[in-house]
């Protein structure tokens, strides 16, 4: 590389988005750390413990970042059906080799280290789905452009289900938005919501009750657009799987949820209290992140932190030492950063000439969204335990590199918008 493409280089990336990723991580390590803290044993750099090993991960993965910025762009859009179908096998070799961690065959064991494929996968998916709208430029407006984008998304959801870890499985859903951004009809995302709200109808509501209710609103709709044959049919149809999904919510409930899944339902929806078993990390988190108060407790002061009653606090509930320690400021922070970096990586996604950029952009913003909101709302009790990382600040490898190469890959896009149509 001359002087004059390094110059380029360094001007065109977008500094201040590595900026926040190296400000989440540091973030991530130092809770990390407080997390496992053992005044005996934490020295800074014991790298067989998790914060050690975290340190390790966070050099690795910016090696790994910022390769990837030295990287042709238009190789992203070249080789994505390659990345894509090698994340595919990956997911379809764990269900073979997989080692299974807490009910879960999730992990390829290599050496010390395991291998998360579903991580990888969505940064696989996320290139293939820019490149079929880079490349077709369908409006979603056809059944055939929606199936095949459909398809892109469910295949690795699907395997992910079968591992089964319905957690990972369920963020593919974030891929609904950039497809929205690029002409998908709203009517798919009041679909999704009328899904949710059914969801949890169907626990709160008796069956026999739901469904006359079900078939009255329909059978109104149905009435008020009886001139429009169309639009009456469309309607009757809706009414027909709306009390199928019904059905369906209560075999899937009962057949594929595992008991401890299930739990975890009944007690976000009231259904159950479980305050020493499936309630109990809830319960301890949202303790922790309510005696953080407004300033929090202090680095190393959190006693919810210092004595584990928090279990997997270094990973999936990793917010709740924040909270403890740091308080709201703290949490407001953390919150900030987050929204400043999704808003950073939309309006850098606007900006792009290329369709393949833009709609990558979006699949980044939307999988990080889901990432956070999902797991920040568990930590703080509205939402189920699903078993997500904090994106680059919970403990893993894999959900650190995964999250690293996919926000790269983007700012690789961004740096040469000028030269990728």
């Amino acid at each position: 590389m001359s002087t004059q493409q390094g110059g380029r280089f360094f001007f065109n990336v977008d500094w201040i988005t590595i900026l926040i990723y190296i400000a989440l991580c540091a973030i991530g390590f130092v809770n990390i750390y407080a997390s496992i803290y053992n005044p005996e044993t934490s020295t800074l750099f014991n790298f067989g413990s998790n914060y050690g090993k975290q340190l390790i991960f966070i050099i690795t993965a910016l090696i790994v970042g910022f390769s990837i910025l030295l990287l042709d762009a238009k190789f992203f859009s070249v080789f994505s059906p390659v990345v894509y179908g090698i994340t595919m096998l990956l997911l379809m070799a764990v269900l073979v080799v997989g080692r299974k961690v807490a009910g879960n065959q999730a992990w390829i064991p290599l050496g010390s280290f395991r291998l998360q494929p579903s991580e990888m996968a969505k940064f696989g998916t996320a290139l293939l789905v820019a490149r079929y709208v880079g490349n077709f430029n369908p409006k979603f407006r056809d059944v055939k452009s929606i199936f095949f984008a459909g398809l892109i998304i469910c295949f690795p959801l699907l395997l992910i289900m079968l591992q089964p870890d319905t957690g990972s499985a369920l963020v593919f859903l974030a891929f609904m938005f950039p497809l929205y951004r690029e002409g998908l009809s709203g009517y798919f995302l009041l679909i999704f919501l009328g899904m949710i709200v059914l969801f949890i109808a169907d626990f709160l509501v008796p069956i026999s009750i739901l469904i006359p209710i079900i078939v009255v609103i329909g059978g109104f709709f149905a009435y008020q657009n009886k001139r429009k044959q169309k639009m009456m049919f469309s309607m009757i149809i809706t009414t027909i799987v709306a009390i199928a999904y019904l059905f369906f919510v209560k075999l899937a409930y009962e057949k594929v949820l595992e008991p401890h899944q299930r739990t975890r339902i009944e007690i976000m929806l009231g259904l159950k209290t479980d305050p020493k078993g499936a309630g109990y990390n809830v319960i301890q988190s949202k303790i922790a992140i309510g005696s953080g108060q407004v300033t929090g407790r202090g680095f190393l002061e959190g006693t919810q932190t210092k004595y584990g009653y928090v279990p997997e606090q270094s990973t999936d509930f990793i917010f709740s030492t924040i909270g403890e320690e740091w308080g709201f400021i703290g949490c407001s922070v953390v919150i900030a950063l987050y929204i400043f970096l999704l808003l950073r990586v939309i309006n850098l996604a606007e900006r792009q000439r290329s369709t393949f950029s833009r709609v990558y952009g979006y699949c980044v913003a939307s999988i990080i969204f889901f990432h956070v909101f999902i797991n920040i709302g568990m930590t703080i009790g509205i939402i189920p335990v699903i078993g997500i990382p904090l994106p680059f600040i919970s403990y893993g490898g894999s959900s650190l590199w995964s999250f690293t190469v996919l926000l790269f890959i983007f700012l690789k896009l961004d740096s040469n918008r000028m030269g990728f149509i």
